[in-house]
Order: structure tokens, then sequence, then C-alpha cells
């Protein structure tokens, strides 16, 4: 299996991480993986939140050594 796409948030700041992962997950097809980098202190709250409100899986969130977070998201939703 393929790695999952990394999607390049960093320098953007509250509300933008989540605006932009959420759109862009929105066109992946359930079960579709997505790492998620960004610089913004508060994402660390946001992305989890995110995926949770809208059903998908965290799979991992790790702290950055450059004050980042990579966020590890799998869309949820039925597979057909």
């Amino acid at each position: 299996m393929p790695e999952a796409p990394t999607y390049d948030l960093r320098g953007l700041k509250c509300p933008l991480p989540v605006l932009k992962t959420r759109r862009r997950m929105a066109d992946l097809e359930p079960g579709d993986e997505l790492i998620v980098e960004t610089t913004d202190p508060l994402a660390g709250i946001d992305i989890p939140h995110f995926c949770k409100e809208d059903g998908h899986e965290l799979l991992t969130q790790e702290r950055l050594d450059n004050s980042g977070h990579r966020f590890h998201i799998r869309k949820g939703g039925d597979r057909d």
C-alpha cells in the first residue's frame, strides 16, 4: 500500500489548517489516508476535534521538532 500523501499546511494560522483539511478530506474516498503537517499551535487541539466531529480516524498525532504537528488521518464513512 502506498504511503499517504502529505498535505503541507505549515505557516497557516487558525482556522485555515482545519478548513483546508476538511476541504481536502471531502475529495477522498472512505478509507483513504492523508498526512497533514502544520505549525499552528492550535492545530494540536483543532485537528483531533475535527476528526472526531466529522467521523475520521486520527491514526497518529506527533509533535515535530520545528514546533509543528503531523497528523495521520483515515477518512471515515462506509466503503462500498
